[in-house]
């Protein structure tokens, strides 16, 4: 990915339901024939630099996604198809897609776990994890895009 690529991704990311996500990062394999032998597999390329960072960002967006759907806000949907987009433009190997949409779900379960209504306290957290979210992004950007 081109720094500027990551660049507009992350901050398009900050500026949706487990399930739907992890659909898509196990997409399903076409109808085929399947081959007398598996084809070996291709080992997967070595991470870049910022996937821990990429890693924490998808899982805060999975917290956000809960939380905003839980206190019924207005962007609460886009958080779904941030991470729909992130897992278009990095999850460029099913085992990476797989990475990324476990974090999302993670961060979704976690807050799912503690938060059944929406209160001051699922508001603080949501507040809070935007600001986390968005210094991350920056950082990202700053540092990997261009």
């Amino acid at each position: 990915m081109t720094k500027r690529a990551l660049a507009a991704l992350v901050l398009a990311v900050l500026a949706a339901s487990p399930e739907a996500l992890l659909a898509q990062a196990r997409r399903p394999a076409q109808p085929q024939q399947r081959p007398a032998e598996p084809p070996p597999a291709e080992p997967e390329s070595p991470p870049p630099p910022y996937e821990p960072q990429l890693l924490k960002l998808a899982e805060i967006i999975g917290s956000l996604a809960y939380l905003r759907t839980l206190c019924e806000t207005r962007e609460a949907q886009d958080w779904r198809e941030r991470m729909a987009a992130l897992l278009e433009s990095e999850g460029r190997s099913p085992q990476r897609r797989e990475r990324l949409a476990s974090a999302y779900n993670r961060g979704y379960r976690a807050y799912s776990a503690t938060h059944r209504t929406c209160s001051d306290g699922s508001q603080e957290a949501s507040a809070r994890l935007a600001l986390e979210g968005e210094k991350l992004a920056k950082a990202l950007a700053s540092r990997f895009g261009g």
